[in-house]
């Protein structure tokens, strides 16, 4: 670079890296609106640790030196919402967090059938425990669920 410039490293999740001739007095913004035009209000920059969301901030003030890395995060908050699936296509919207529930009441309900059956398998405080891990994640169900 030239007298006054440095250079940044802008890496990118993919392991990608764009060169960046800058200049101290740039600030975060200007270099948002500079190397992703269009897209700032998507990027995200993390320098040492630290997301930088302060616009207005300089290079310099953040002690960015020459051949330093800035991380680059391209965020989907500004992208077009997905189709909603329709009702003759047959699917369901399901994420893993919304099995996760079911899941643990299901597995309840097989160790409740297993302390039914085998009681003599299950001590006194197995049960108690059972009984207790049963009451917390009914208050977690009625609470996710409750609107």
């Amino acid at each position: 670079p030239g007298p006054g410039l440095i250079t940044v490293r802008l890496k990118f999740l993919n392991d990608t890296e764009q060169v960046a001739v800058v200049r101290p007095e740039d600030t975060v913004g200007g270099l948002k609106s500079r190397f992703f035009p269009g897209q700032e209000s998507q990027m995200r920059f993390i320098y040492r640790g630290q997301l930088l969301q302060d616009q207005g901030r300089t290079l310099r003030s953040l002690h960015v030196t020459d051949n330093c890395v800035i991380h680059c995060h391209r965020s989907r908050r500004a992208a077009a919402p997905p189709a909603p699936a329709t009702a003759t296509s047959g699917s369901l919207p399901v994420s893993a967090g919304s099995l996760v529930l079911p899941t643990v009441v299901l597995v309840l309900a097989v160790v409740w059938y297993c302390r039914i059956n085998y009681r003599q398998l299950f001590t006194a405080p197995a049960t108690v425990s059972l009984i207790g891990v049963t009451v917390l994640c009914s208050f977690l169900a009625f609470g996710l669920y409750r609107h």
